[in-house]
């Protein structure tokens, strides 16, 4: 089967494309959640079993709650805290995004998951099954519900920064801690976004240009927070530059400690 794609155009003009997650490989995710949710239910249980002594109709209502709980709780947990991930989506690299390309929120992630009851009926993803295989978005009905799409990550290879002009200097990299921290919280999405809009910066009018640098700067500014002397008095474009040398390129104590374990 053939990876279906998507693009899409944000109201500034730019383009960019997602790989979609095939049904069958979103349901081997659910499968692998599905074996986790029942090894932590499982684990819950040896607790309940001291409730037993003491009435047995209690813990019973205990292990359903629990069940609902843990069933509900797990994807919506997994999916707020690792930004659209659970651990069946990391481990074939998928991840739960909006479907217009804006950053997921919590309403979406509980929406979708809540939704999941309906899509499970009449047996595990029948219903869900077959609106995936119909949407032309591989959208099952909580997708469809709270708007998002599950995409597959695909590793963004280190580019050819040269392109970007000259290199300056960079501010950000007197603050080793909080760079990891980026690189951990940004999205290869994100990463490919932002360096796509700075490739491409020649095509666009002046205004647009502005307004997009601004968008990108601010959103990637509220993902870590760098010192006010790090980025005050920096325009925005060199903040994405500034950005980017962060995400694509190895720190010179990195290139060092590879060079050590290479001998």
């Amino acid at each position: 089967m053939f990876a279906a794609k998507t693009r899409l155009t944000t109201s500034e003009g730019i383009e960019f494309g997602f790989i979609l997650a095939s049904p069958l490989v979103r349901f081997v995710a659910w499968a692998i959640d599905f074996a986790a949710t029942m090894a932590l239910l499982s684990a819950l249980r040896f607790a309940v079993i001291f409730i037993s002594f003491f009435s047995s109709d209690f813990a019973s209502a205990m292990v359903i709650l629990l069940y609902f709980v843990v069933s509900v709780g797990y994807p919506i947990f997994c999916e707020w805290k690792f930004r659209g991930q659970t651990i069946g989506k990391k481990l074939l690299s998928l991840r739960v995004v909006d479907a217009e390309g804006f950053r997921l929120t919590f309403q979406q992630v509980f929406v979708r998951n809540i939704t999941r009851m309906v899509d499970m009926l009449p047996l595990p993803y029948l219903v869900g099954g077959l609106v995936c295989f119909l949407s032309p978005r591989n959208q099952r009905l909580g997708d469809l519900a709270a708007n998002t799409i599950v995409i597959r990550n695909v590793k963004v290879e280190e580019p050819v920064l040269s392109e970007l002009g000259e290199r300056h200097f960079n501010s950000l990299r007197h603050y080793p801690h909080l760079e990891a921290r980026l690189r951990r919280e940004v999205t290869p999405e994100e990463a490919a976004l932002i360096l796509n809009t700075l490739l491409r910066s020649s095509s666009l009018e002046a205004t647009a240009r502005i307004k997009i640098y601004g968008l990108l700067a601010s959103h990637f500014r509220d993902i870590v927070q760098f010192p006010a002397e790090a980025v005050e008095g920096i325009p925005d474009e060199q903040y994405l530059k500034n950005i980017v040398d962060v995400l694509f390129r190895k720190s010179g104590a990195v290139k060092a400690r590879e060079t050590r374990v290479a001998k």
